[in-house]
C-alpha cells in the first residue's frame, strides 16, 4: 500500500465493497485527509465534498546524531532526504531536438525549469508531437497514473450509464457529489465506488480502447508501452484501481494521446514525432482508432474545467481557458505529480501533459503549473492566433532554446 493513504481510507475502501456487494447505498461518515486541506479533528465527522482527497506524501526525513568529544555539548542534527529521486535535475540533458516546434520546446523548458520532470506537447488535430523534453523519462516504462486515471473511468462509467455528469454520490445523510466536482476535486470515494461498480473486466475494456498498455507513438524510436495489471490489485482492489491508479504503468504519451482524444472530439491518433525538417514536411496524420466518445467529452469538460478554475489545477489557471486533470501519489519512495491538459481557443489547440518525479514539489498541483506558464509563453508570442501550418523559418530559432 502506498505510504500516502492512511488505514481509514483503506477501511472504506472495504466498507464501499461491502455495501455495493449487499446493494446498500454509498455512505462514508468517516473522515480522511486531502490535498492541500486539513484532516478532520474527528474520525467520525463527515468528509466534506470538497476535500475528499488523500493529501500527498509529505517529506519524510531521518535525523542523524552526529558524534560528540564530550556528552554535555548538544548533539548535533542533519536531515536527509528518503525518496529514490532528486527533486531537481537537468532535463533536457540527452534529448535531441532535430525536428521539433523550437518555439515550443523552448516555452517548455522555460516552464520546466530545474524540476525533475518530463513536458510532452502534442498537436491533438493531428498527432504530431512538437516537443518532448526528458526524452529518456518519456519514452521507458511508465509510471503509476496517480487521479489521471479517473478521466477514463469517467468516460467509461458514461458510456456505460452507470453515471450523468449531475449524478449525486452520497457521502452522509446530508453530502453528495456529482460528476463535475469529483473529477475537479478529485474525490477518490467517488472514483473508487464507480470502479467498484464498473467491476474490472469493463474497466479493463474501456483502459485499452483509450490506449493503456501499449504505444502511443508510430515508430517512435526508443519508446516502450505502459502496462496494465491483469487483474484487480490486491491492495485495495477496484477502488484503489480507478482512484489512485494502483498497480497501472501509464507513460506521457498514452496520456498524451488520451487527452489529444478528448481534445478534438475521439479521434485517437497515433503519436508521430518528425526527426528532421524533411518529415516535417511531408508529415501525415495517422489514426489508430476513433473513439465513440463525443457525447461523453461534454459530460466530462465541466469537471476538467473546474479542477483549473477552482479545483486541484488552479496553477494552470490564466486568460485563455484550460483543461485538465491533476494526478499526485508515491510509488514506492518517489513522488509524483502528473498533469494532462489541453486548450481551448479559437485558434491552435494543443495537448500538453507534464510528469513530475521526486520530492515533496513533485505533485500534481506543480505540474499544473509547469504546464500553465507554457500555455501563458506560447500565448505572449501569439502562437495560438494562427491556425496555418509553421514553415521552416518560424522554427528555427536560436538552439539555446532547447538547452539551460
Amino acid at each position: 500500500m502506498k505510504e500516502h493513504l492512511s488505514a481509514v481510507f483503506r477501511s472504506v475502501i472495504v466498507v464501499v465493497a461491502i455495501g455495493l456487494a449487499a446493494g446498500t447505498a454509498f455512505a462514508v461518515t468517516t473522515s480522511t485527509t486531502a490535498k492541500h486541506h486539513k484532516k478532520k479533528s474527528s474520525a467520525q465527522a463527515s468528509i466534506a465534498a470538497k476535500a475528499a482527497v488523500p493529501r500527498a506524501n509529505t517529506m519524510i526525513v531521518k535525523p542523524l546524531v552526529a558524534a560528540t568529544a564530550s556528552a554535555s555539548v548538544p548533539k548535533k542534527r542533519g536531515w536527509v532526504q528518503t525518496w529514490d529521486e532528486p527533486t531537481y535535475k537537468d532535463s533536457t540533458a540527452n534529448d535531441k531536438v532535430d525536428g521539433e516546434d523550437l518555439t515550443v520546446r523552448r516555452a517548455a523548458v522555460d516552464a520546466l525549469g530545474p524540476l525533475n520532470g518530463s513536458v510532452v506537447v502534442v498537436d491533438p488535430t493531428t498527432g504530431r508531437i512538437l516537443t518532448m523534453v526528458n526524452q529518456p523519462l518519456t519514452l521507458g516504462g511508465g509510471f503509476q497514473p496517480c487521479s489521471t486515471i479517473k478521466v477514463s473511468v469517467a468516460l467509461a462509467a458514461l458510456r456505460e450509464g452507470l453515471v450523468e455528469r449531475t449524478s449525486p454520490v452520497h457521502f452522509s445523510n446530508r453530502r453528495s457529489l456529482d460528476l463535475t466536482d469529483a473529477l475537479a476535486y478529485s474525490n477518490n470515494y467517488y472514483f473508487a465506488n464507480l470502479g467498484i461498480k464498473l467491476g474490472y473486466e469493463r474497466v479493463n475494456y474501456y483502459a485499452h480502447l483509450f490506449g493503456y498498455g501499449e504505444k502511443a507513438g508510430l515508430n517512435v524510436e526508443g519508446e516502450h508501452a505502459g502496462s496494465f495489471p491483469e487483474a484487480p490489485p490486491k491492495d485495495g482492489g477496484m477502488g484503489m484501481l480507478t482512484s489512485f491508479g494502483e498497480e497501472i504503468s501509464q507513460t506521457p504519451l498514452e496520456l498524451a494521446g488520451l487527452m489529444s482524444a478528448v481534445a478534438n472530439g475521439g479521434t485517437l491518433y497515433w503519436l508521430q514525432y518528425p526527426r528532421s525538417q524533411e518529415e516535417v514536411n511531408n508529415f501525415q496524420p495517422q489514426v489508430k482508432r476513433h473513439l465513440d466518445i463525443s457525447n461523453l467529452i461534454e459530460q466530462i469538460k465541466p469537471g476538467m474545467r473546474g479542477a483549473v478554475e477552482f479545483g486541484t489545477a488552479r496553477r494552470a489557471k490564466q486568460e485563455d481557458e484550460i483543461l485538465g486533470k491533476t494526478g499526485t501519489c508515491s510509488e514506492g519512495r518517489t513522488h509524483l505529480g502528473w498533469f494532462g491538459s489541453f486548450n481551448e481557443s479559437n485558434g491552435r489547440k494543443l495537448v500538453v501533459v507534464v510528469m513530475l518525479t521526486g520530492g515533496r514539489p513533485s505533485i500534481g498541483a506543480t505540474a499544473s503549473g509547469v504546464a500553465g506558464d507554457v500555455y501563458r509563453s506560447l500565448a505572449s508570442e501569439n502562437f495560438f492566433k494562427t491556425t496555418l501550418p509553421l514553415t521552416p523559418a518560424s522554427i528555427m530559432t536560436p538552439q539555446i532554446c532547447c538547452t539551460r
